[in-house]
């Protein structure tokens, strides 16, 4: 018997270093976590969804822009009339020409919300960009530790296979009773059970690397060196407070919240306006004319008192959300840093389990040479320490990924910032490209070009 265990043993080893030797072998050209940074932020939809979102805002500001400028158009009249001196139909045709000469801030404040929204969106983007890596990365380590259940348990199901096997050899020289046996039988039927649902993990692992990075994963290179970290939870939390994109945002919407107000209450100023015209009936005749025009409100039945209200609204609850959103990101640093204690934590007391229960298992396996332990104990000695390996890839995935949540509730996760060398997208291009609103002129050459480097033409 004891032959037996020490040749298991070995051939536990040999697996151990082939293994080894083949991770070696392909790392040359396994896919890093950068790589799948990369694949991520070049696939992702939903990144192409909010730069579209954010062009969207920078045509806004184009719109508002254009208020301010000529509108100029045709117009054909025709009309039926009757008088005491006789009835006919008159037509006309000419151009028509407005512009707003003076609206007493209203334009202005239009632009300044226009961009101010701009900014926020531009913010969003790189919350978006940081919920893309964060997932890749989370796919990259769920496959990685997907990848060593499903080896912890293969060697699982050989080592109880040859188990089962020796138990039956003592079993036909009457050394051991069925028993033995069929819990032998039954601990392998486990560890297939185990095995295929290692299996089915891993393929849920690959799907969900597909989804984040556009691609299965082939073989992936081993966990590069953790992110360099702030040395306090108080440090973390203050870049977090100065750097974080939601509350960017938020501020930035605040801002959008008091402009607001100065606009409802520039709605109640009048304007001042150029209307011309250039036009010529039917019989030939010159009835062009060129005008300015005053208005302002009068009564409105309420609407400009309420919209004035609801800018007011709209004040305190942007205010009230960045308020929240700072406290939110403050609660995010927090979780993270102490995911990551705990997940340091938990490494070091798996690794102690894991020697302990080395221990436990090789002197149970000497033990039952002797008669002193059954099968079924060291099959159990065996499961726990199976169970300890597991439990520390899963702290060592924890670990990892909290590493990276905490770069993310800081805001620092981009790909700058992750030095990942690759060209980003620039958000002030499209809005330098409409920012003047440009029709067609060298400004719409501009545009055009802008549209073709980010293959949206």
């Amino acid at each position: 018997m004891s032959s037996i265990i020490h040749g298991l043993v070995a051939l536990a080893r040999r697996a151990g270093v082939v293994a080894v030797l083949a991770a070696s072998t392909v790392s040359v050209s396994a896919e890093t976590l950068a790589d799948a940074l990369v694949s991520a932020y070049r696939n992702s939809n939903l990144l192409d969804q909010n730069r579209a979102v954010l062009r969207a805002a920078d045509e806004d500001a184009a719109l508002a822009i254009a208020a301010l400028r000529p509108v100029v158009g045709w117009v054909v009249d025709s009309g039926y009339a009757k008088t005491r001196l006789g009835e006919g139909v008159s037509t006309s045709l000419g151009l028509t020409t407005q512009m707003t000469l003076f609206d007493f801030g209203r334009s202005k404040f239009a632009i300044d919300i226009a961009r101010e929204t701009v900014l926020a969106t531009r913010e969003a983007l790189v919350g978006v960009e940081q919920q893309v890596l964060l997932a890749a990365i989370q796919a990259y380590f769920d496959v990685k530790s997907a990848s060593e259940n499903v080896a912890l348990s293969q060697n699982s199901v050989r080592v109880i296979g040859e188990a089962l096997k020796a138990a039956q050899d003592r079993f036909d020289v009457g050394e051991v009773t069925r028993t033995d046996v069929s819990q032998a039988e039954a601990r392998q039927a486990a560890a297939r059970a185990q095995l295929v649902a290692a299996t089915g993990s891993m393929a849920v692992a690959r799907e969900s690397y597909k989804a984040a990075t556009g691609h299965y994963p082939g073989p992936l290179a081993g966990a590069p060196r953790p992110p360099v970290l702030p040395k306090s939870l108080d440090e973390a939390q203050g870049i977090a407070q100065r750097n974080h994109p939601a509350i960017r945002q938020a501020q930035r919407l605040a801002t959008v919240g008091e402009l607001r107000i100065s606009a409802a209450v520039a709605e109640r100023n009048p304007s001042l306006g150029l209307q011309g015209q250039v036009a010529v009936d039917d019989t030939g005749k010159d009835t062009s004319a060129l005008g300015l025009q005053v208005s302002g409100p009068i009564y409105a039945g309420g609407k400009l008192a309420a919209g004035q209200r609801k800018a007011i609204a709209g004040r305190d609850a942007a205010r009230a959300a960045l308020l929240q959103t700072s406290v939110n990101v403050s609660q995010a640093v927090g979780n993270a840093w102490a995911n990551i204690a705990v997940a340091r934590a938990q490494i070091t007391a798996v690794d102690q389990q894991i020697t302990a229960a080395r221990a436990a298992y090789n002197g149970v396996k000497e033990e039952a040479t002797l008669g002193a332990r059954t099968t079924l104990d060291v099959l159990d000695a065996e499961q726990a320490l199976l169970d300890a390996e597991s439990s520390r890839v899963a702290a060592v995935n924890t670990l990892q990924v909290a590493n990276y949540s905490l770069l993310a509730a800081m805001g620092l996760l981009t790909v700058e910032h992750l030095n990942l060398g690759i060209p980003t997208y620039d958000p002030a291009a499209y809005y330098n490209a409409v920012r003047h609103a440009p029709s067609h002129s060298a400004q719409g050459k501009k545009l055009d070009r802008v549209l073709r480097a980010i293959g949206k033409d």
